[in-house]
């Protein structure tokens, strides 16, 4: 997901160039111009992406954290905290995917597209709701991983 995230962004990045070269090209009357919509594609790309990486993010840990404590705690406390953050992640995801979900399916129900484009305003929804998904299967196994890390005494990282 994490790689279809990057490509998502480089296509935005692309159409974003375009976009410019085309404005600064309109005044030559060589029929060149700006994308129509380029903010409408902008928006449901960047949100796209982000949801798309945060599966590969919770997978590699790479939330921020707060290491203030960690050196100076046992590892079996260290590890009973990861395992209650990871929780407290799953917890997070869930609720991130819940709510897209009904987002989406509220966006989709009334029509509501973009100002500009007209793109149905539930598939920017639909897009993230992917990465949500993602995001709280990756979280639920981050919960199993420090679990078994837990009871077990080591980590497999």
């Amino acid at each position: 997901m994490a790689l279809a995230g990057g490509a998502v962004l480089l296509a935005i990045v692309a159409l974003t160039c375009a976009s410019i070269a085309g404005r600064a090209l309109a005044p030559l009357g060589l029929g060149a111009g700006p994308i129509r919509g380029i903010y409408d594609l902008t928006e449901i790309g960047l949100a796209t992406a982000v949801f798309a990486f945060l599966p590969w993010c919770q997978f590699s840990r790479g939330h921020a954290t707060v290491d203030l404590f960690a050196a100076r705690i046992p590892a079996p406390a260290n590890r009973a905290l990861d395992w209650l953050f990871d929780l407290a992640m799953l917890g997070v995801a869930g609720v991130i995917a819940w709510r897209l979900a009904l987002g989406m399916l509220d966006k989709a129900r009334f029509g509501e597209v973009t100002q500009i484009a007209q793109i149905p305003v539930w598939w920017g929804y639909a897009a993230g709701l992917a990465g949500a998904m993602g995001f709280a299967l990756i979280a639920a196994f981050c919960v199993l991983r420090s679990g078994r890390a837990l009871l077990t005494g080591r980590t497999d990282e």
